[in-house]
């Protein structure tokens, strides 16, 4: 309807212009006439000089030579006798225009503009549901089978979230099979999560198995500067959502209209919460919407308005998190499915190299693959492809071209060193899966240190071995050039450490001094939030003498390791420099005194940038490092 309506007002305007241009187009040999009394023409027709005459209406045109002139012929002349008379041709044409057809005809452009206004005024009113000024209607988008049909077999890796929305589904295919015990679906359904876990594809497969209509918008679009808007538009998409009942309707990052009431500024007038108010309505007020289903998603459930999560609104939560070791290789195997894969690969390894990615990430990760292997030309992708994009996403992008002086270069072995060799010998360490000398983003060096297991609790003897690993480069570079010769590297380091002591204190209860009470809405309080409760000076004084207490037991520690193995200290800083990377079981053979591959892989040890290391030398690892895992983060020197 109103597409019709479009292409007959763009038909209007077309004619209107075309009738504009007839008319002036046609008065175009008038203006260029000269005009003459009648009496001159009457005396240039007797003298012969007269050589064609056209007579229209009450005008008589006629030429003389190459000349063309007009006069008005009085009501009584015989003109026609006259030039018959005088053997003139003539010719007769209709009169034009009649009076009333003159003044329609110069009304023209007032009718166009009026028709112009109406138009947009239609647009304003919500006429145009598309355009620019439609302000009052939704934007949800409907998605059909032609954006691609998902289904939970596109999804992997979170198997207990979709068997949570698996009744959904049912419902939707079957609704008589709940209806005839008296029971009710849940009329939404909230996807809670960290960013790239899936909620938005899980939300489409929903839609897919169930074969419903599918409608989509984002929290932000319902929020305008005009106070209403945002509450008619959602009056408009649940509308809608009736007219294509049973459908489901998926409102992504719902924490940017449903926050807490009463929280910010404007009371509750403001247009956010005009716009809360009217969702809560239409999802559970006097009038039911049957066969509409609500999901949304948010990563920041804390922020939500409690009036929403409450039974009859979103009944039903939903957790998708990062997936562990066995949903990592299913979502592996779902992203590689178009991607020709060498006989090498083995994406349980890669999973198992892939602790805490989310499904956007391994997405990234095998495009990555992809991409380096289509650099070189390969025809299939490679397990050396996978292991390159691993490192690239985990520690950024080699910088090779970067100009180190042998000083910096040193410096940078040595404080890697001091991580690798502390991280190896503590126990509760995760191990160190490797080290490297070459600049990656923002580091000149890094030691990265993968966990053996899913890490689901932090222990404090743990805590204490990550500070000491942290704090190691700091130790080894004073260790080997002296107090006055520490350079700023160990700035990321001295910041990862800060965070994990303030963590161990303010929030996890582990000082004894300090003791069980949670002080993180105090430190916030410290940093400007004054929604932070506040504390006395004592125990303002007494936090940060813990911290410090706990850092600096850290780097006693690792100064301590480090100086009781000297020997197998020097040797590894020996290694980065000759080598530049060592994975985990080649840094253990250098420590021993051993070359980096052994004889059977490489003859004499070529050195380790001419050769990819093995994916299987990875740990059994489960979750990404905590704050000790990139302990050579250094920045560049300024």
């Amino acid at each position: 309807m109103g597409n019709a309506r479009n292409i007959a007002f763009w038909v209007v305007l077309f004619l209107l212009i075309l009738a504009l241009f007839n008319l002036f187009g046609g008065s175009g040999n008038t203006l260029q006439s000269r005009e003459i009394t009648y009496s001159e023409f009457v005396s240039a027709v007797e003298d012969g000089t007269v050589t064609s005459a056209t007579l229209d209406g009450e005008q008589v045109r006629f030429r003389r030579g190459s000349e063309e002139f007009v006069t008005i012929k009085p009501e009584d002349a015989a003109v026609t006798d006259l030039l018959i008379a005088n053997e003139v041709p003539v010719q007769v044409e209709p009169q034009q225009q009649s009076g009333f057809q003159t003044f329609i005809i110069s009304l023209l452009p007032f009718l166009l503009l009026i028709g112009v206004w109406v138009y947009f005024m239609n647009r304003m009113q919500g006429g145009g549901k598309g355009g620019a000024m439609g302000f009052g209607k939704s934007k949800a988008k409907m998605l059909t089978e032609k954006h691609g049909r998902v289904t939970f077999d596109d999804v992997a890796g979170i198997d207990e979230a979709k068997d949570e929305l698996d009744e959904i589904v049912e419902f939707l295919r079957n609704p008589q099979k709940f209806s005839r015990l008296g029971g009710k679906i849940p009329k939404g359904a909230l996807l809670v999560g960290p960013p790239g876990t899936g909620k938005t594809l899980l939300a489409r497969a929903v839609a897919g198995e169930a074969g419903v209509p599918f409608f989509t918008i984002s929290g932000s679009d319902f929020v305008e500067m005009f106070v209403g808007v945002g509450a008619s538009r959602v009056r408009d998409m649940f509308e809608q959502a009736k007219k294509n009942a049973p459908c489901i309707v998926f409102i992504d990052e719902i924490d940017a209209v449903g926050r807490h009431r009463g929280a910010g500024y404007g009371g509750g007038n403001d247009e956010r919460e005009q716009t809360l108010n009217q969702l809560l309505v239409e999802m559970d007020g006097f009038e039911a919407n049957e066969g509409v289903i609500i999901i949304a998603a948010t990563n920041r459930k804390d922020v939500l308005d409690p009036a929403l999560l409450r039974p009859g609104r979103f009944d039903r939560q939903v957790t998708v998190g990062n997936p562990d070791i066995k949903g990592r290789e299913k979502i592996l195997g779902v992203h590689a499915r178009k991607t020709p894969l060498g006989p090498d690969v083995d994406l349980r390894i890669i999973a198992r190299g892939t602790p805490g990615f989310s499904g956007a990430d391994l997405a990234n990760l095998v495009n990555e693959a992809a991409l380096m292997a289509a650099r070189v030309g390969r025809r299939f992708v490679t397990m050396v492809d996978f292991e390159s994009a691993k490192d690239k996403v985990m520690m950024g992008p080699e910088r090779r071209s970067m100009v180190m002086t042998p000083e910096q270069k040193e410096m940078t072995a040595y404080h890697e060193a001091g991580h690798a060799l502390v991280g190896h010998l503590l126990p509760k360490c995760d191990p160190v899966y490797k080290a490297t000398i070459i600049p990656r983003g923002g580091a000149l060096g890094m030691v990265m240190s993968l966990p053996e297991m899913d890490r689901l609790n932090m222990f404090k003897d743990e805590c204490h071995q990550r500070l000491a690993m942290t704090m190691a480069g700091k130790a080894a570079e004073i260790l080997k050039y002296g107090e006055d010769q520490v350079s700023n590297g160990p700035a990321g380091d001295i910041q990862q450490a800060s965070a994990l002591a303030r963590a161990m204190v303010l929030q996890w209860g582990m000082s004894d001094k300090v003791g069980n009470i949670d002080y993180s809405e105090a430190a916030q309080g410290y940093q400007g939030n004054t929604a932070g409760f506040s504390v006395s000076a004592n125990t303002k004084e007494l936090v940060e003498q813990e911290v410090q207490r706990f850092i600096q037991d850290g780097y006693e520690l690792a100064r301590k390791i480090i100086e009781e193995n000297q020997e197998e200290f020097e040797r590894l800083a020996q290694g980065l420099l000759e080598y530049e990377t060592l994975t985990g079981e080649e840094i253990e053979r250098v420590m021993r005194g051993d070359p980096p591959s052994a004889p059977d892989d490489d003859e004499g040890g070529s050195k380790v940038e001419d050769k990819k290391p093995s994916l299987t030398a990875i740990p059994k690892a489960k979750k990404k490092s905590g704050p000790t895992g990139d302990g050579g983060m250094e920045p560049e020197p300024t």
